[in-house]
């Protein structure tokens, strides 16, 4: 095998065999993609796309045989064109010196097709909806200031190391494990699971939001009235008759239609009888995941060219919603209590972890997303502008979002003659759909709308499943590398099979429960041990001396304070204070028994366990490492080395 790995490397860096290749071009060698020295791509030979690269075996008796050190060191960097060591190629644990021909790395057609569809990631239901809600149940423009600083030091340098790591290492969010620390690699598997369940139930609102859809081609919205068979005695239509009184018992014919015609959760009673599953909605779901599969089945040169549609109406119909909402009767109530802070509440601290939950949902670091899309980046684009454009226009966006339903809960309040603290605090998502009815033209705004909700959903599902789907094509090119197409079907077919939960009369129910308990405090954790493991153990020196590398400047003092301590200090904050008080659960007047809440740990655990179980499986496999990492001394000396010396803890290829 040595003497065959031997001729193998003298084969691959034979100057006599290597193509013709002008400068600033990459050539192949024995068809292998490597980088031309002279190159202004990265200027390293060895580098191979679609998650393969060429390595330098390990000196003997550093105790390791397959490339991957446990504890993030490496032999120096000796990358070049004409070395005669060994290489072998490795493939996750196993290293197997086989060589195979590869295709270059897929990159993006453009430029503007990666920032829409980073910006179209970012930019989803949660901004148009969520952040409204939440800024309007921690007393308005009170909620801006925590939001503010939760940005600046908490989820835009996050979003920027995760742009900048993916676009480095070229790697999905478990291979790219292998160049930064190996015994972190369970984040990746985490990172997939967690995907998983999202894709379960996040594209089950966008089937509610497919059934608005389809029931808006009407003359008359179903939701503008009280005369369906779905609403009951207390349906109180007050927009149509100034004389009905809004009493603490009364119910919008929006909310009814929601609650009990396109979620039928009177059909249910809980968790424990979630009932029988709704036919339409599994069509309006197995129509939505057709969608998906036949626009990122091909890759991002695909859905490149559709979030050029999905990414960019959505602003188109916020702009007509926020100029409508503006000159509704009541609608400056609603802005003033939006912009005017009240001041006490800064005091609460479940403002401050919702402010900081918020932005790291919204920014989406974590998910494996950013990291896959940067991947197919060029190597010395620079992702620092990407990354503060992005993140500054999801920022705005959910800004802006808070002006539109804000105007509207002025109206409402107008109305109802309340005050806007007292508006909507039921209506849920209803809220939208009964500002759409009472607009001019109700029918078309509807449609409009809801084709807005869609396609915020789309984006975000495109980019969750791309980067499963990139972890596991660059993880295991061997296996799936010539069948994309089968395995994003696979994947489809996997997470439709996932939701059926959830489209159940109980299925809003079960939604609500993932929500809360089974992603949101597991995504918290991988971010938070990602900031850790590249900060402190690849070392923020040499992490960012890759960036000098590919962007031609060194992040500032700013950026790397974030990165050691102030981000991972405001994310162990937020999971902390989560575990200590979990929150108490409660949806239309459904009370969630007790042991939900440990099925929702039971489910989130199930993912975030894959990162202690992978650790304890390479301290087992990797001779002599366990007994210097249960050395605290020289653990807490490789820490230190890292964050404050120049030697790389790692080599990049």
């Amino acid at each position: 095998m040595e003497k065959s790995s031997s001729n193998e490397t003298q084969s691959l860096t034979s100057k006599k065999e290597l193509l013709d290749c002008t400068e600033g071009e990459d050539c192949k060698e024995n068809g292998l993609l490597v980088k031309n020295p002279k190159s202004g791509d990265k200027g390293e030979a060895g580098q191979i796309s679609n998650g393969y690269s060429v390595v330098q075996s390990p000196v003997p008796g550093n105790g390791t045989g397959d490339g991957e050190d446990v504890q993030c060191t490496a032999p120096a960097a000796t990358t070049t064109t004409t070395t005669t060591t060994t290489t072998s190629t490795t493939y996750g644990v196993e290293a197997q010196p086989q060589l195979l021909e590869l295709e270059e790395r897929e990159t993006w057609s453009k430029k503007m097709d990666f920032l829409l569809s980073v910006i179209g990631y970012a930019v989803d239901l949660g901004n148009v909806w969520r952040f409204p809600y939440i800024c309007y149940q921690n007393g308005g423009g009170a909620f801006l200031i925590p939001y503010t600083i939760m940005a600046i030091f908490g989820g835009i340098p996050l979003f920027y190391m995760e742009l900048a790591l993916g676009q480095y290492h070229r790697n999905g969010c478990i291979s790219i494990w292998r160049k930064i620390c190996p015994i972190f690699k369970g984040i990746g598997f985490t990172i997939c699971i967690i995907a998983f369940y999202i894709a379960s139930y996040y594209n089950t609102i966008m089937a509610w939001a497919l059934y608005y859809l389809i029931s808006s081609f009407t003359a008359e919205l179903p939701w503008t009235s009280c005369k369906n068979a779905w609403n009951t005695g207390n349906c109180t239509n007050y927009f149509t008759n100034a004389s009905i009184t809004w009493t603490p018992h009364s119910i919008s014919p929006a909310e009814e239609f929601y609650t009990r015609h396109v979620l039928q959760v009177q059909r249910s009673k809980g968790l424990d009888d979630l009932g029988g599953i709704s036919w339409e909605l599994t069509l309006c779901l197995l129509l939505i995941f057709t969608i998906v599969y036949f626009s990122i089945w091909k890759g991002v040169k695909t859905s490149g060219k559709v979030v050029w549609v999905t990414a960019t109406f959505p602003y188109i119909i916020l702009f007509i919603l926020l100029i409508r909402g503006a000159t509704l009767p009541g609608a400056w109530r609603g802005v003033v209590f939006y912009l005017q802070p009240d001041w006490q509440k800064l005091l609460a601290t479940e403002v401050w972890v919702d402010a900081a939950a918020q932005i790291f949902f919204s920014l989406g670091p974590g998910f494996g997303v950013l990291l896959a899309f940067a991947s197919y980046n060029k190597f010395h684009n620079n992702c620092y502008q990407d990354a503060l454009v992005t993140s500054t226009v999801n920022c705005m966006t959910s800004f802006v979002s808070g002006f539109v339903i804000f105007t509207v809960l002025g109206y409402m309040a107008e109305m109802r003659n309340e005050e806007v603290s007292e508006v909507a605090k039921d209506t849920g998502r209803g809220t939208y759909s009964i500002a759409i009815a009472n607009m001019p033209a109700s029918t078309f705004f509807a449609i409009i709308f809801f084709l807005m909700l869609l396609t915020l959903g789309l984006d975000s599902t495109f980019a969750g499943l791309e980067g499963v789907v990139t972890a596991v094509l660059d993880e295991f090119p061997h296996v799936w590398g010539k069948r994309r197409e089968w395995f994003v079907l696979g994947l489809i077919i996997a997470c439709f099979l996932g939701s059926l939960t959830t489209l159940t009369f109980g299925g809003a129910y079960v939604v609500k429960l993932f929500e809360e308990y089974a992603t949101g405090p597991a995504v918290l954790t991988v971010v938070f041990l990602e900031s850790i493991a590249v900060a402190w153990f690849y070392g923020i020196n040499q992490f960012c001396s890759d960036m000098k590398e590919m962007l031609g400047f060194t992040p500032g003092w700013y950026w790397r304070l974030c990165w050691v301590a102030i981000s991972p200090i405001f994310l162990l904050f937020i999971i902390c204070s989560f575990m200590s008080s979990p929150p108490d659960l409660r949806l239309f007047d459904y009370n969630y028994p007790y042991w939900t809440i440990i099925v929702g740990y039971c489910i989130g655990t199930s993912s975030v366990i894959c990162i202690p179980i992978y650790m304890a499986y390479r301290l087992i496999i990797t001779p002599g490492t366990f007994k210097e990492v249960s050395d605290v001394f020289y653990l807490f000396k490789f820490i230190f080395d890292g964050m404050y010396f120049p030697t790389p803890l790692r080599s990049h290829t």
